[in-house]
């Protein structure tokens, strides 16, 4: 899989996000982990067929692809004018974000790669995107010093997390969908919660 003409920055499989988020499950032990995940990846085999991997670059592109069978990427996905920081497959594997220096964050379909939208409202690079786990809300990091909560449905900022005195480095939702964390050149951790 070589299709890119400059280097990967951030690949991801969609199977991987929806099997760590276990948003309902109640795991006693390791072996119900192991059968919580089992059947969470046949659900969503059965839903979208082979596994699939989106890969972002510096050269600002996105491919989709389908390792198991094929060597040739299903799609490229061209719209952010800068380096993909991030890419990353919604929990329910339906929509793929990415994030840019561009100061955007697009959607696209995670089965075809069609560009869906750009969520705008960063003055600086997005670093880092997570979703919630009901694929219903994205938080994106920026260096900008903020936070932003979008609402994946109508495309639309819910609302701004301004407290970090510096760049936004890492940004992560907990499995149960009530906090995220952020932390930032500023060397702090902060949790924001719904």
């Amino acid at each position: 899989m070589t299709k890119h003409t400059h280097t990967r920055t951030y690949v991801k499989i969609h199977s991987g996000i929806y099997l760590s988020s276990f948003t309902a499950a109640v795991i006693i032990n390791s072996g119900d982990m192991q059968q919580v995940a089992s059947s969470r990846y046949k659900e969503l085999k059965e839903r979208i067929g082979e596994e699939l991997l989106v890969s972002g670059s510096d050269d600002s592109t996105l491919f989709l692809w389908q390792p198991a069978t094929n060597k040739k990427p299903l799609s490229r996905m061209t719209g952010h004018q800068q380096l993909v920081n991030q890419v990353c497959f919604s929990p329910d594997a339906r929509l793929i974000a990415s994030a840019s220096f561009d100061k955007s964050v697009k959607l696209w379909d995670g089965k075809t790669g069609k560009y869906i939208a750009s969520l705008r409202g960063h003055v600086s690079a997005v670093y880092q995107i997570s979703w919630s786990a009901d694929s219903r809300l994205l938080c994106s990091g920026s260096s900008d010093s903020t936070l932003k909560l979008w609402d994946v449905k109508n495309n639309k900022l819910l609302m701004d997390l301004p407290g970090h005195a510096d760049e936004v480095f890492s940004v992560d939702w907990s499995p149960y969908g009530e906090q995220v964390a952020s932390g930032g050149r500023d060397r702090y951790i902060k949790m924001w919660r719904r």
